[in-house]
């Protein structure tokens, strides 16, 4: 069956917007007072005293820190447009997500459907004790149980060790890991999700995933493509 992605509202960058008109003020002011100067040189070279005429030297440095104020105006638009074009390609990134399934560093993830699951990444075999929080910061469940080393899905039903079920909602899971030899080991957290929408406003664009928002320097996998 095919899978139906929701709809994505663009609209325009309000800081691109800002940057471009900023740029232009900037290009305009430089251009005037470009003229001006050479108005006031032109000026002061047609009224100087033939008998003590203008510093050559100094004449040059003048027109040579000028073009270098120019010359950085120019270069602060190019960055400008750098800058545009970055986050048009995190734009088109973000949009290519909606509908794939990734993983997040967190430790916060939504009960829904009587399901919530969590990627746990452990550096070698150990035994863990994996403790799920309720919203309330109430323990809802905890358990023991053999990890590998590398990535491992954690998948709760929802059902806390009194068997009681608790309501959707989002919980975070705390997990700490011992070696056969004693040893404390670390033990990372991921959470996986579907993209439902992008938020194009931000930047860079906020990914919504689960009902919590990421961006995209926070993915840390791309389990399924979106389609």
């Amino acid at each position: 069956m095919a899978t139906v992605i929701p709809p994505v509202t663009t609209t325009t960058n309000p800081n691109a917007t800002a940057s471009a008109a900023a740029s232009a003020v900037d290009s305009t002011e430089i251009a005037s007072n470009f003229t001006t100067f050479l108005q006031l040189l032109t000026t002061q070279l047609k009224n100087q005293d033939p008998l003590s005429p203008m510093d050559t030297n100094q004449f040059t440095q003048q027109l040579v820190e000028f073009a270098g104020v120019e010359q950085q105006m120019k270069t602060n638009t190019t960055l400008s447009t750098l800058v545009s074009l970055q986050q048009s390609a995190q734009t088109t990134q973000a949009l290519s997500l909606v509908g794939a399934t990734v993983a997040v560093k967190g430790n916060t993830a939504q009960l829904a459907n009587g399901q919530a699951m969590w990627s746990l990444n452990s550096t070698q075999p150990a035994t863990a004790t994996v403790t799920v929080t309720a919203p309330s910061g109430v323990t809802a469940y905890t358990a023991t149980g053999a990890v590998t080393a590398g990535n491992q899905t954690f998948t709760w039903n929802g059902i806390g060790n009194d068997g009681t079920q608790w309501p959707a909602g989002n919980y975070t899971l705390t997990a700490t890991a011992v070696s056969a030899s004693g040893q404390s080991t670390p033990i990372s957290a991921q959470v996986e999700g579907t993209v439902s929408s992008v938020d194009l406003t931000q930047t860079p664009p906020v990914l919504s995933m689960g009902g919590q928002t990421y961006t995209i320097d926070q993915i840390q996998r791309i389990v399924a493509p979106g389609t």
